[in-house]
């Protein structure tokens, strides 16, 4: 059994827990009914997992706007190992960036993800993300926007349907929302009239309003919204996520999913990083949480699983592609960090209220 620090022993994530956590985040457009139904669960078995996962902190909902509608048409995912004597000072610093929505880090690996609003803006930042004073080695990444070049944004449902056993995925891999804007042809003013700003707004804070109220976490969901901000929703400006929190999560047959694994890599060569990624799921079954590439990088990140025993009952696993080798046979210099996802301090917890749309 798990034995959280200085408390009693939690016990192992039940089949039905770890059934109903993988629907959940696989986040199917479906209402509650039919995730019931696809369950095959008890009405009773399925609601008190759902409201377990969100009680015990496993899962959490956030509404992620879509970054080129907003005004924010480049990012920057920074990796870096920190000194440990400025850590502090790194998170404190790259938290104070503005734009940035994550971070979090220890003495092994630092992750950031910041929005900016220009070319210029974006430079400047990654002049101060990047600061040799405070890490020893640091990657930044800037994935093109237009192209997709985030094609999967923490998205945790290949490998808890994975671990699960079932057939195929519902909605992996979800990426950024990659809605265009401006459309050819069509001015910019009219997406953000003060409705339509308060709804995004409204949408992008609810989970800390939320929070704040005491309401629980399984009630924040996208239904019984405003007409207002389920057009937000629907135009695809704003995206209803669930994210897992690896530190959290119990163990599930002894696999504990609790590693957190960032490999960097430079690609050249016939094979593309959307084929590398097929490999890696397909042969090799790793399912990326993060995967994003830029002209000449890729960004890999994984939740690798320690296994505290012999598996006692869990799906038997099959031969696989073994992942390193295929790694190097497509990308050079690689870069890898790992930390126990416990071990990570996380100040700026996917908040993506601190971005806001242009002014109409």
């Amino acid at each position: 059994m798990s034995q959280p620090l200085g408390g009693s022993p939690l016990r192992d994530l039940t089949d039905a827990e770890a059934r109903v956590l993988a629907l959940l985040l696989a986040n199917p457009s479906s209402e509650e009914r039919e995730r019931l139904r696809i369950s095959h669960l008890p009405r009773s078995t399925y609601h008190a997992s759902r409201r377990r996962a969100y009680a015990e902190g496993w899962l959490r909902d956030r509404y992620i706007p879509a970054p080129i509608p907003f005004g924010y048409p480049e990012i920057t995912i920074a990796v870096a190992r920190p000194f440990a004597e400025k850590l502090g000072e790194l998170l404190e610093r790259w938290s104070s960036e503005p734009g940035a929505v994550l971070v979090q880090g220890s003495t092994q690996l630092a992750l950031g993800v910041v929005f900016h609003r220009s070319a210029d803006e974006a430079r400047k930042s990654r002049a101060r993300l990047g600061n040799e004073s405070f890490v020893s080695a640091v990657q930044l990444l800037a994935p093109k926007l237009a192209d997709g070049g985030v094609p999967v944004y923490f998205d945790y449902e290949g490998i808890w349907t994975h671990l699960v056993g079932n057939v195929g995925s519902r909605s992996y891999p979800q990426g950024l929302p990659t809605t265009p804007w401006p459309e050819e042809g069509r001015p910019a003013a009219p997406i953000w009239t003060p409705r339509h700003r308060w709804a995004a707004g409204e949408l992008l804070g609810r989970p800390f309003v939320a929070e704040s109220q005491g309401r629980a976490g399984h009630l924040v969901g996208p239904f019984g919204l405003p007409r207002a901000q389920k057009h937000v929703i629907e135009a695809g400006w704003v995206v209803h996520r669930v994210l897992c929190d690896p530190a959290k999560v119990p163990a599930y047959h002894d696999r504990h999913t609790d590693q957190m694994v960032l490999i960097v890599g430079e690609y050249e060569g016939a094979t593309t990083p959307r084929e590398l990624f097929e490999v890696l799921t397909r042969e090799c079954r790793v399912y990326p949480f993060l995967y994003a590439t830029d002209k000449s990088r890729v960004l890999i990140g994984a939740l690798g699983q320690s296994l505290r025993q012999s598996p006692s009952g869990g799906p038997v696993e099959p031969s696989r592609r073994p992942v390193m080798p295929t790694l190097q046979a497509v990308l050079h210099d690689i870069e890898l960090w790992q930390e126990d996802a416990a071990a990570l301090s996380t100040p700026v917890d996917h908040r993506y209220e601190r971005l806001s749309p242009p002014a109409g």
